[in-house]
C-alpha cells in the first residue's frame, strides 16, 4: 500500500503542510514513522480521512483547495466499483468528489487501488484519470 508524507498527504487533501501537522498531532490523522523519521500517512487512511473531511467541510476553513486553470484536480482514490465490464472509480480532490465511469480493463491496466494517488481531468461531462 501506498504511504505519503505529510506534505503529500496535504497537497492531496487541500490544506498546508501545517495544518496536515496539527491533525496528525490532534491524532485526526494517523501517522508512522518511517527509517528516516519521517511521518508517513497510509494511503486507505488517508483515502478514509479526505472523504470525513469533505463532509465537515473543514478543508474550507484552511486553505483554498488545490485546482489548476486546466480542469486538473490531483487527490486521492476513494472507492472503486468494478463490474464485469464497467467500473467507477471515486476521487476525492480537497473538498472535491469526482467521479469517473470507465473500463474495468483501463482501472486494471493503472493499477488503480483505494489510497492511491491520482489526478482526475475533466472536460465537459467527462472525467477522466490519470494515475500519479
Amino acid at each position: 500500500m501506498q504511504s505519503y508524507t505529510i506534505g503529500q498527504a496535504a497537497r492531496l487533501l487541500g490544506v498546508s503542510p501545517d495544518t496536515a501537522r496539527r491533525w496528525a498531532d490532534a491524532g485526526r490523522i494517523t501517522t508512522h514513522r518511517d527509517e528516516a523519521g519521517r511521518r508517513l500517512v497510509e494511503g486507505r487512511d488517508l483515502a478514509a480521512f479526505s472523504v470525513e473531511l469533505a463532509r465537515s467541510g473543514a478543508a474550507e476553513e484552511e486553505d483554498a483547495p488545490y485546482t489548476s486553470a486546466r480542469n486538473a484536480f490531483p487527490g486521492i482514490v476513494t472507492a472503486i466499483k468494478l463490474g464485469d465490464v464497467a467500473a467507477q472509480v471515486e476521487i476525492q480532490a480537497g473538498p472535491h468528489r469526482l467521479v469517473s465511469l470507465l473500463t474495468r480493463e483501463a482501472v486494471e491496466e493503472l493499477g488503480l487501488e483505494v489510497g492511491m494517488e491520482a489526478t482526475a481531468r475533466v472536460k465537459s461531462t467527462n472525467v477522466h484519470i490519470d494515475r500519479v
